[in-house]
């Protein structure tokens, strides 16, 4: 089955995140391999659920569940660093290489409306890189982020949708 086939064939919506489902969003940024792509390290449980209840109960994000088929499969989110507005999304790992990704943000640009929008990724995720291009983000800079608490030390790709 050709790869253009097998990803038009999985439903993709969005829905509203809520509290029950913190517990399940935790557990999908907790996994090793995610985190490496991303280049971040996971946030601990506390840290995690002190942040999604920062993003329920404010209107500075706007978050959104990702279904594939009705399930749940990740989440996409666009908030405020350094005063640009950002997008960022996590794919479960059992729901990777199925076009969701990129599915879920073509949607997502149409309820948000705020243009410019950024995207950071790790240089050693060119899936990642690959749905930003074609959903529109174009490369705008690269640069080694430094190591923090929460960021790996690697090159970063720096994208932009005006």
């Amino acid at each position: 089955m050709s790869t253009e086939l097998k990803h038009a064939t999985v439903d993709v919506r969005l829905r509203e995140p809520c509290a029950a489902d913190v517990p399940m969003l935790f557990e999908w940024q907790s996994d090793p391999e995610s985190n490496r792509l991303a280049g971040v390290y996971p946030r601990t449980r506390e840290a995690f659920s002190a942040l999604w209840e920062k993003i329920l109960d404010e209107d500075q994000v706007t978050a959104r569940v990702i279904l594939a088929d009705g399930a749940p499969a990740g989440q996409i989110s666009r908030f405020r660093r350094d005063d640009l507005d950002f997008i960022g999304y996590w794919i479960a790992r059992s729901h990777w290489g199925r076009g969701i990704a990129t599915q879920a943000l073509r949607k997502f640009l149409v309820v948000v409306w705020q243009r410019p929008l950024h995207a950071k990724v790790a240089a050693h995720n060119p899936a990642s890189m690959r749905v930003l291009q074609r959903c529109g983000f174009v490369e705008v800079g690269r640069e080694f982020g430094s190591e923090t608490e929460r960021v790996m030390a690697c090159e970063e790709v720096h994208f932009l949708l005006a």
